[in-house]
């Protein structure tokens, strides 16, 4: 029996917009999704929940704003419960615009559009087409794809769910302590738990304890370069990377971006972005990663993943960039964006628990094992805000533990709006977790008040770790000058250091991104002065490129 088509859900009580609208869904989605439609908002607040008991799925709700039985906020609202990864969007009247702005916040209206929508090649679907192609990117029906069998709190196993997720690989987690499906597994395929995890694949074949090598080669990731000279070879695909990707091989320029692990970077793993130009509901980090890889491949970017850069040297106009794996590829320049990564948490029993309660990011991969129980976060920054907010979705109760005695200083004013108006969300300042205690895994940690060194000790099935940033420079062997923390001093900046002289051997000085070494720049997170938000280093990967071609043309 072939699945059941998601449906595209129409409401408006005037007939001959909802014949128009229906009639325009059809012509242009049927092949993907089955319309719904009806006049009464009531008659389809009520079908939702025997469609909900059928099994069914809706991807879209439209909607008009002004119905005599209830307005469309109002219906919106209502779907929520029981469709809530539904998109939703709302036809308004020209005088009804601040009611569909205000919705964004209340309803989490996805969109709105003004009636009429002719022509709709050009007014409807390309909005409908974009919000639906965002929601295929994380519906997943009856799971045929690739499950990963493992136990919820084994560093391994989490290592492999975070390597899938940040590699946006859909994947089915199966705990084998709880599900029937995992032992099911388990036995068809005669394999002992004590070579979990596994991961088992659409082919029916499977990995046990793979390292990420071994699943990206599985499910078709590139560790390996094409060529071997390159005009441009990015380090990092974090947003600085990505938009150096974007932008390097949309100019004409041979490309090659590097990722160690997955794209996205620290943003890649936050549940929320909601200050990003042009996203007025926001946008999660693997969404921006998702669509940011897409169009640099689609311009050309070789990419490879996961694959890290062991050093480089140079060789008269080239670097030589000697890969993890032994393998050398040549550059006739480099960006470096590889970030920041957090820094360790010093409290007692820290390495015992990591990957076994003890997080560094990772709150979107393990927030499911946090559903009714308390959590904890250290941090104060905007990654520590998006995942206190999103784990207050799964958690009981989710206490943010920080040295200060507030946000303000370290956290977007919009999040501190949002965790001060999440009933379970608490904020513990003043404090910091000195150590941390279970069996075989995190069971409870102890808080200190920084002030009068008290102590207390409270339950907790998980800490999720967001303090400070410390550059990822320690692969880089180069004669490349950084600050005392360690990143990239780039530009006019670096004429403070002594050893530039030493270094610089141009006729010029250095570009505004480049280092103490001509033709290597460095934007992002890993450059010292750089702002420390996705915007921004955005466009710092962006300008990189235009000095790369400066660099190129004096070469």
């Amino acid at each position: 029996m072939p699945d059941k088509q998601p449906i595209i859900f129409a409401v408006d009580d005037d007939m001959q917009v909802l014949r128009a609208i229906a009639r325009d869904l059809r012509a242009q989605f049927k092949k993907d999704f089955r319309v719904l439609s009806t006049a009464s908002a009531n008659e389809a607040a009520f079908s939702l929940a025997e469609l909900k008991k059928q099994g069914e799925t809706i991807a879209l709700f439209v909607s008009d704003q002004r119905m005599p039985e209830m307005n469309g906020v109002e219906f919106l609202e209502k779907t929520r419960a029981l469709f809530p990864d539904a998109k939703r969007v709302l036809l308004t009247a020209y005088s009804d615009t601040s009611a569909a702005i205000k919705a964004i916040n209340d309803v989490k209206l996805d969109y709105y559009l003004m009636k009429p929508w002719d022509p709709p090649e050009e007014k409807l679907f390309p909005v409908l087409t974009e919000l639906l192609d965002d929601w295929q990117a994380t519906y997943k029906p009856e799971f045929v794809g690739i499950k990963l069998v493992g136990y919820q709190f084994s560093p391994r196993s989490h290592e492999i769910k975070d390597f899938l997720a940040g590699n946006l690989i859909p994947y089915q987690w199966l705990d084998a302590s709880v599900s029937d499906k995992a032992r099911d597994l388990l036995t068809l395929h005669a394999i002992d738990t004590k070579d979990l995890p596994a991961v088992f694949f659409e082919d029916n074949s499977f990995l046990l304890n793979p390292t990420p090598t071994d699943l990206a080669q599985k499910v078709g990731l590139t560790p390996n370069a094409s060529e071997k000279i390159y005009d441009v070879v990015i380090i990092g695909a974090g947003p600085a990377g990505l938009a150096a990707a974007v932008y390097g091989a949309s100019e004409g320029l041979k490309t090659l971006l590097i990722e160690r692990r997955a794209p996205g970077g620290q943003a890649g793993t936050s549940s929320r972005i909601e200050n990003y130009l042009g996203f007025p509901t926001g946008l999660s980090g693997a969404d921006l990663a998702r669509r940011a890889i897409t169009q640099a491949t689609r311009f050309g970017t070789e990419f490879l993943a996961p694959q890290a850069v062991k050093h480089i040297r140079l060789q008269d106009d080239y670097k030589v960039i000697t890969l993890s794996d032994g393998n050398e590829l040549l550059a006739r320049s480099l960006v470096i964006a590889t970030g920041v990564e957090y820094r360790k948490l010093e409290a007692q029993g820290i390495e015992k628990f990591t990957g076994a309660g003890v997080y560094y990011g990772a709150a979107t991969t393990e927030a499911g094992a946090c559903k009714d129980k308390d959590v904890y976060i250290v941090g104060g920054g905007n990654s520590a805000g998006q995942a206190a907010m999103y784990l207050s979705r799964f958690a009981r109760r989710v206490f943010i533990v920080i040295r200060k005695p507030n946000l303000s200083s370290t956290m977007s004013q919009y999040l501190i709006d949002q965790i001060a108006g999440t009933p379970n969300i608490e904020l513990v300042p003043k404090s910091e977790i000195i150590e941390v205690c279970g069996g075989e895994t995190l069971k409870e940690v102890v808080i200190q008040q920084t002030d009068t060194k008290e102590t207390s000790t409270r339950e907790a099935v998980a800490l999720f770790v967001f303090i400070g940033a410390k550059p990822a420079t320690d692969w880089l062997n180069l004669e490349i000058i950084k600050d005392s923390k360690g990143f990239i001093e780039t530009g006019r900046e670096l004429l403070q250091y002594d050893a530039f002289k030493k270094l610089w051997k141009k006729h010029r000085e250095p570009l505004l991104l480049e280092t103490s070494v001509s033709g290597i720049f460095a934007a992002g997170d890993v450059r010292a002065g750089a702002m420390n938000r996705v915007a921004s280093a955005v466009g710092e990967g962006s300008m990189a490129i235009k000095f790369v071609h400066q660099y190129l043309a004096e070469t």
